[in-house]
């Protein structure tokens, strides 16, 4: 007779794997992203669960003997995958904030759009741009693999058993935000510059003919030069971008 005494322990591991699994495919860049209808991430992320299972399931803790062990188990691997999947998409923050400063800088600034990427909140037009134009690139450059071998390799740096450093956690957000802040920017440095030279020469002229209205009358001037420069620099930008999110997502797998 075959004995089934495994199967509740199996259940229970599976699960285990699919509260961290879960959490992150439902916040992480790409194969998060809410335009993605939920059931389908939902699918997804139970069917990888089940492949990773035999691969981790050696390392997974056994079924505990009381109802609150349980709970806390499934807590600890939901919370690691809060903090690790928040921090992965607090990345493609940066686009945004690129977005956002060359938006200002080119005279666009009230130009809003809705972004898919971020539930369809207002945005600048070119932010809203940027990011999507990132979310493309990563499917077309394969780096969501990436972002799937880093949730298997996120079991070796944070075991289910082992306790959470609140600490250290703490400091890789802290990392991660001004990360993408520090990328939004230098994405967008050609344009500080350009608005800098822009309006500081616009202001001489402004003095030297205090009859004329300088920035008016220049206004066309700015959004048509910095929509160049834009498309110009567009792919030098992306290309930034793509390796900073690559060695963002080496970080979390610990590279």
């Amino acid at each position: 007779m075959v004995s089934i005494d495994w199967l509740p322990e199996a259940a229970f591991q599976y699960f285990l794997i699919f509260a961290r699994v879960g959490t992150m495919l439902m916040l992480i860049p790409a194969l998060g992203e809410g335009m993605i209808p939920a059931r389908m991430r939902l699918s997804f992320a139970l069917m990888f669960s089940l492949v990773l299972f035999p691969l981790l399931r050696a390392g997974l803790p056994g079924l505990p003997g009381e109802v609150m062990g349980i709970l806390a188990l499934l807590f600890h691997e939901l919370l690691i995958g809060l903090i690790l999947g928040a921090i992965a998409r607090v990345f493609v923050m940066s686009a945004q904030v690129a977005g956002s400063i060359i938006a200002f800088q080119i005279g666009l600034s009230v130009a809003q759009a809705a972004d898919p990427t971020s539930e369809g909140m207002q945005g600048a037009v070119i932010g809203s741009f940027l990011s999507f134009l990132g979310i493309t690139l990563i499917f077309a450059t394969d780096l969501h693999h990436v972002g799937l071998a880093g949730i298997y390799e996120s079991y070796e740096i944070f075991s289910p058993t082992a306790e959470i450093m609140v600490p250290d956690a703490a400091e890789m957000i802290i990392r991660a935000v001004a990360g993408a802040f520090t990328v939004g920017v230098q994405m967008s440095a050609p344009f500080i510059v350009f608005g800098l030279v822009f309006y500081l020469g616009a202001g001489i002229l402004g003095r030297l003919m205090p009859q004329l209205q300088v920035f008016f009358v220049l206004m066309p001037a700015n959004i048509g030069v910095g929509l160049i420069l834009f498309a110009l620099l567009l792919t030098m930008m992306m290309g930034w971008y793509l390796a900073s999110y690559e060695n963002a997502l080496a970080m979390l797998r610990g590279a």
